[in-house]
């Protein structure tokens, strides 16, 4: 199986950016600085018409913090994954966690319903790297079928989580496609396929853009500094540097 790269984007720009660069698939949020939100409608909508070439995969994700989610929160994610589901894409990014952070089994089982029945995927995002117990979190997910799992190993970055990442590739790869993300770069991704044989890479591939108009009167800054006057997208050197990276091997 060759190495797929899927780049993060916050916006249909972003889309046609990691297309250029040659990412096999992408996840489509909005709110990046929050970890990812619901992208709108109209973004997956314009990246499943115009990037037909790549797979999309929208993150439902209906608020930022955590990942218990109440019943009108679930009605909403279910909501939009109908939604989306209705379009050409691979399948949704979702993560629901108990109040003891444990997969959430129920809601899981309705998510993984729903794609089955629309003939998608569900992807098991790194709400998994809040959980107590990840074996028992990842037999669980491959019990409710679950096709991929996005981790960091339970650590900020995937490079501090490989020892975890070996270990659930060597027990549970051929049973559920295992995603690594969370500092992933062109300088430590052969790394991390060497070490953990793992085949799926996930990347934001992130750079900042000036927009002058964010700091005045009143600030709606969220940038740290020195950007405070700037938002976050998919940096095309970036992507392509990580892309040529995995080809050359």
């Amino acid at each position: 199986m060759s190495i797929k790269i899927e780049i993060c984007c916050g916006s249909f720009e972003d889309v046609l950016t990691a297309k250029r660069a040659g990412a096999d698939r992408v996840e489509i949020n909005s709110a990046l600085y929050l970890g990812g939100l619901t992208p709108s409608l109209a973004t997956v909508e314009l990246a499943t018409e115009q990037c037909k070439e790549i797979a999309i995969v929208p993150m439902v994700r209906p608020r930022p913090g955590g990942f218990h989610y109440n019943d009108l929160e679930f009605q909403t994610m279910i909501q939009d994954a109908t939604t989306f589901a209705k379009l050409p894409i691979e399948g949704v990014a979702f993560g629901c966690l108990d109040e003891y952070g444990d997969i959430q089994i129920e809601q899981t089982r309705k998510m993984v319903q729903l794609m089955k029945d629309y003939g998608k995927i569900a992807v098991f995002h790194r709400a998994f790297d809040c959980v107590k117990d990840p074996y028992k979190a990842i037999e669980t997910l491959i019990e409710l079928g679950v096709k991929r799992v996005l981790t960091s190993g339970q650590k900020p970055k995937a490079m501090e989580g490989i020892e975890l990442l070996i270990d659930l590739q060597k027990q549970y790869g051929d049973q559920i496609e295992i995603l690594v993300g969370g500092g992933v770069n062109e300088t430590n991704i052969q790394t991390l396929i060497r070490k953990t044989n793992i085949r799926q890479y996930h990347s934001s591939c992130k750079t900042w853009r000036n927009d002058p108009t964010t700091v005045g009167n009143v600030s709606f800054a969220y940038a740290p500094s020195p950007d405070e006057s700037a938002y976050d997208i998919v940096s095309f050197e970036k992507a392509i540097a990580l892309v040529e990276v995995v080809k050359k091997g």
